[in-house]
């Protein structure tokens, strides 16, 4: 059983898949010059919930959860009754059918109190007459390091493996709750690009700046008005300044066309990749996408706006020095950062110019992109992942 609730993790989730079903056909029939292995009734069974990725990849969706995907406590709270009754559906699912393993991807507010709930099922249910005790895995460590470590402790006692995408996690949770068995598989966004050259590519005589407001209806009517007006200012100084903006469907594109798209800017769905290969900077809220826009060398300007309890809230949770994951892996800030009040078109507008003109600059900012990529380890995170999982039934 696989749960998603969030577009990378149901792609994330989609290659896992795979690589289990591989792993599993492989093992169950060793190949030699007069046997090949191929589908037969061995093949692993998937179900669960998740997006078009997953289903794509032969995953029985109850539902799709990533047409569910919200962030911020405000906005959870409004649909708190209709994320319980997806949460207690799911439940009942797993019991109902009874999976040997149980793997939540990324979703950590959601995965990891689903952990939870089976393992208080199998605590109260567990005998000789009802022996299912299915393996619990979350590929995709939670942010406890982040806000709330003591949520680590909960992790060790719910989760049978943990599986890290980033270096410094396995001796963070090692230190704190060393019976948890954590596994760095690498991230699965290394090899999953076909990256210009090593060397990232050189800035055009015409820049080009890609415009990324996010993936979900909230942010990006919350995040619009800031990336339009900051644009706007950039091509004051820069008359001859191009820009791109990719969202994830043709409905946001229409309602952002609909709002009125000033000249030399493109509304686009999708195509994140062929965009960053072609941007020579990113102006983009924070989250995953900041990951990409390292592995394509993209300097970039992060920033974020929430509603005002969810700010006030985490500001209070978190404890760490950075939200781009770019700088936290490179210890320093490296993309420039921009939250809530200081969010404003006039600060991006400014950094970003600043990283446009200045090349010293935009070449050193390549260079720790460069070392940010290389700790991440090499191409096949779905793959290790899928052999960590694999063994917890040896």
């Amino acid at each position: 059983m696989l749960i998603a609730g969030e577009a990378s993790g149901d792609v994330l989730a989609a290659e896992l898949v795979n690589a289990l079903r591989a792993q599993v056909l492989v093992e169950s029939f060793p190949a030699t010059a007069e046997v090949q292995p191929r589908r037969s009734a061995l093949a692993p069974r998937f179900f669960g919930a998740g997006g078009p990725a997953m289903a794509g990849a032969g995953v029985d969706l109850a539902f799709d959860l990533t047409r569910h995907s919200l962030i911020g406590i405000s906005e959870v709270l409004k649909k708190y009754f209709q994320f319980r009754r997806l949460f207690f559906q799911l439940v009942q699912l797993a019991v109902e059918r009874q999976p040997d393993v149980i793997i939540g991807v990324d979703y950590g507010g959601f995965n990891l109190r689903f952990g939870a709930a089976i393992k208080h099922y199998i605590r109260k249910h567990l005998s000789p007459f009802t022996p299912w005790n299915p393996k619990i895995v979350q590929f995709v460590s939670p942010q406890v390091w982040a806000t709330r470590p003591g949520r680590a402790e909960k992790l060790a006692q719910d989760y049978d493996l943990l599986l890290s995408i980033f270096p410094f996690e396995k001796p963070w949770y090692a230190r704190r709750v060393p019976k948890l068995r954590v596994e760095f598989v690498g991230h699965p966004m290394v090899g999953r690009f076909s990256v210009p050259s090593s060397e990232f590519r050189i800035q055009s005589a015409t820049p080009s700046v890609l415009l990324l407001p996010g993936s979900r209806g909230d942010e990006v009517r919350r995040h619009l008005p800031v990336v339009m007006t900051a644009f706007e200012l950039m091509r004051r100084e820069l008359p001859q300044l191009r820009a791109k903006m990719v969202l994830p469907d043709a409905a946001l594109v229409q309602s952002v066309k609909d709002s009125g798209v000033p000249a030399g800017l493109g509304v686009q769905v999708g195509g994140i990749s062929a965009a960053l290969a072609e941007a020579d900077l990113a102006i983009t809220k924070s989250g995953t996408v900041t990951m990409e826009c390292a592995m394509f060398g993209v300097p970039a300007v992060v920033f974020y706006k929430t509603s005002w309890p969810t700010y006030c809230i985490g500001k209070q949770l978190l404890n760490v020095p950075y939200i781009a994951m770019p700088n936290l892996l490179a210890g320093e800030a490296i993309f420039p950062e921009f939250i809530q009040h200081v969010a404003t078109p006039e600060n991006i507008s400014r950094a970003a110019l600043q990283l446009l003109r200045d090349e010293t600059r935009r070449r050193g900012v390549k260079a720790e992109l460069r070392k940010v990529v290389a700790s991440l380890g090499p191409p096949g995170a779905a793959t290790r992942a899928a052999t960590a999982i694999l063994s917890l039934s040896k």
